[in-house]
């Protein structure tokens, strides 16, 4: 199995709001780090396929959002889930393609990832060249608008053909389309691409895994992770490695669960009356609100979540998304499975995780009746459930349906 090769391009001699990483349409999906985006560039497989970090989050809950580029056989490029085409970006790329030959391809391998759909429309401005593809079945909200009106070039966008091998990349590449899935107002998809060569699976959404310690692209604007690592609003931290590990592993926890049963939650008017006692009122620490307080036993929780770096279908999906469609979802991943990857590159958290087809096909048993796979703990699924039967009761989305 070929390894990662480190080429990460990070320029420290930059300013910290340099125009290199602005992104002025980020008032379309308004969340952090909002018009300024850092881009790093690491290479995987060696002048084959590299990866592209940039971060997003709310409330300080950042994770990576990750946009995969491939050389392709015949040359040029082909690029799986466009990120924010920054300055920074654009420059990374274009290193790129001085090499390997024009981006040929662009993939928005899903349906319902907003923090995905945005970036396609610019980024393929930017390479006239390049057809696009998109997964079937898109639409938008309130109005389900025509992809041109969302920015999308129309002369060279088209759905993705059901038969990959149908597809101009058909011969370098599987793919497989989960979906769509009814929620009601919305609906989920995901494309999930092999690339046979390197034997690598490109997912969107449906697995993650998930690092002890913070991905670099994390790293390079640490207060998001030192505000996490407080134990409650009055907490002072330092800066070093320890701290910035407690902080990520919290952030993940948060990313997974949205309040996992470590996180013991703080009255408002008590959490308004404690930010004005907090040591840090700054503009950047929510004027030191901070309305909720960690557990001691937070770690175990964590440690369970992770499983080792396993691959796992995040609680989100489980609990609101793939449980509508269980049986529609085991077939897919069965489908994925067939193919013979050594390492998957998910679009979030983890980068490149060397995982096989077996351990993909594990992480969905959780669809399954007879699974012996250990559930992470329901204590931490409260929130989830209180939304999902919520969901139920309102009708907004479909009732999940029984286990296979």
């Amino acid at each position: 199995m070929e390894q990662p090769t480190s080429n990460t391009q990070v320029d420290r001699n930059l300013a910290p709001h340099s125009r290199d990483w602005a992104w002025r349409f980020w008032p379309l999906v308004p969340i952090y780090p909002y018009g300024k985006r850092r881009t790093l560039r690491t290479e995987i497989v060696k002048d084959r396929i590299w990866t592209f970090d940039q971060v997003q989050g709310i409330l300080y809950v950042v994770v990576p959002i990750r946009m995969t580029v491939i050389k392709l056989e015949a040359g040029g490029l082909l690029v799986y889930a466009p990120i924010a085409p920054t300055t920074e970006c654009l420059r990374l790329l274009q290193e790129l393609v001085d090499e390997y030959g024009d981006v040929k391809y662009i993939i928005l391998p899903t349906i319902s990832g907003l923090e995905h759909k945005v970036f396609v429309g610019p980024f393929a401005r930017q390479f006239p060249q390049a057809q696009v593809f998109v997964a079937p079945g898109q639409w938008s909200f309130p109005l389900n608008l025509p992809l041109t009106w969302l920015g999308f070039p129309w002369k060279r966008t088209q759905v993705l053909p059901a038969d990959s091998s149908q597809s101009p990349f058909g011969q370098e590449f599987d793919y497989a389309i989960l979906g769509p899935i009814d929620l009601g107002p919305g609906k989920f998809a995901e494309v999930a691409f092999f690339h046979r060569r390197s034997r690598s699976l490109l997912v969107t959404d449906s697995v993650i895994s998930i690092p002890e310690d913070p991905p670099a692209i994390v790293q390079l604007d640490p207060y998001p992770l030192l505000f996490h690592a407080r134990d409650d609003g009055f907490d002072l931290v330092q800066d070093d490695p320890a701290t910035r590990r407690k902080g990520w592993q919290r952030i993940a926890l948060f990313a997974c669960f949205f309040r996992p049963s470590a996180l013991e939650p703080v009255e408002f008017g008590q959490s308004v009356r404690d930010a004005w006692k907090a040591s840090d009122r700054s503009r950047k620490a929510y004027f030191g609100w901070f309305p909720f307080r960690w557990k001691a036993d937070w770690q175990r929780s964590f440690n369970t979540l992770r499983g080792g770096g396993r691959l796992l279908v995040a609680p989100i999906l489980q609990t609101l998304i793939l449980n509508r469609a269980p049986q529609e979802t085991l077939a897919w991943a069965k489908q994925v499975a067939s193919w013979p990857f050594e390492r998957v590159i998910p679009c979030h958290l983890d980068a490149s995780v060397a995982a096989d087809s077996h351990q993909f096909r594990q992480a969905f048993s959780f669809l399954e009746l007879s699974s012996n796979t250990p559930n992470l703990p329901e204590a931490d699924f409260q929130l989830l459930w209180e939304i999902d039967a919520f969901l139920n009761k309102t009708r907004l989305v479909p009732p999940a349906k029984e286990k296979v």
